[in-house]
């Protein structure tokens, strides 16, 4: 079977995540770097939005639904727990993540400094400051989970760490995320680990303006504030 292909920006904290999930249980992928509402997602996905899969015959979208085939579907270290606890408690964080923390601490704060829609591409302070108030309560209950064992879940590193991991490290992009990360001891160091494995460092994404360098003619760039040209961001469904 030709290797498996991981369809979608790199930039996307989902598709980073699938990619680390494979480099976790060795499998071979090539990465097909392109935007949301492209042809080759759009073949896929019912709503043009990424990441998508292809393995041979096989295609799949949604990231959830990516990350449980590249873990079941493959030998190697089981990255969701097989006992239903340890399951249950991994698809928790993931829905967590999902529903709760990405929409907060990536869509409507990290949007407000990357995706501004402000006339001259400054961070849209009304966006920010409307997210913050919210914030510091995530980042307590990351802290809590990972005080323990130091992963979310068990005692080792399972999809709750590897969904998570790409939205930690977009928050220590920008100002106020950074100090809060900071101030969470027990995250922070969960982070810097994480940070250390070959398979994280191997596929942290290229900055955002190499990659819009090649966005197809009919997907225009969004404006980006000169404060996010040197590093990469995901909100690009």
């Amino acid at each position: 079977m030709p290797d498996l292909q991981i369809i979608g920006a790199p930039q996307s904290n989902f598709v980073w995540a699938c990619r680390i999930a494979c480099g976790e249980k060795n499998v071979p992928y090539e990465l097909v770097p392109v935007f949301p509402h492209t042809p080759e997602v759009d073949a896929i996905h019912p709503f043009g939005k990424i990441p998508a899969m292809r393995h041979g015959d096989l295609t799949l979208c949604e990231s959830r639904a990516i990350l449980y085939y590249i873990d079941h579907a493959f030998p190697g270290a089981e990255l969701m727990p097989r006992d239903p606890i340890g399951g249950a408690q991994v698809e928790q964080w993931i829905s967590l993540h999902n529903t709760a923390i990405d929409p907060l601490l990536l869509r409507q704060y990290g949007v407000g400094y990357i995706f501004p829609g402000t006339p001259d591409g400054s961070p849209n302070r009304t966006m920010i400051e409307a997210a913050l108030p919210n914030m510091p309560t995530h980042f307590a209950v990351l802290d809590g989970a990972v005080k323990k064992t130091g992963y979310l879940v068990g005692n080792s590193m399972t999809l709750a760490d590897i969904n998570m991991l790409p939205l930690i490290y977009y928050m220590t992009k920008f100002p106020e995320s950074g100090e809060m990360l900071g101030r969470s001891v027990n995250l922070k160091t969960w982070f810097d680990r994480m940070m250390q494995r070959k398979t994280v460092a191997d596929t942290i994404p290229p900055p955002m303006p190499a990659f819009l360098a090649v966005r197809p003619p009919e997907c225009p760039p969004p404006t980006l504030p000169s404060s996010s040209l040197d590093f990469s961001f995901s909100s690009l469904a």
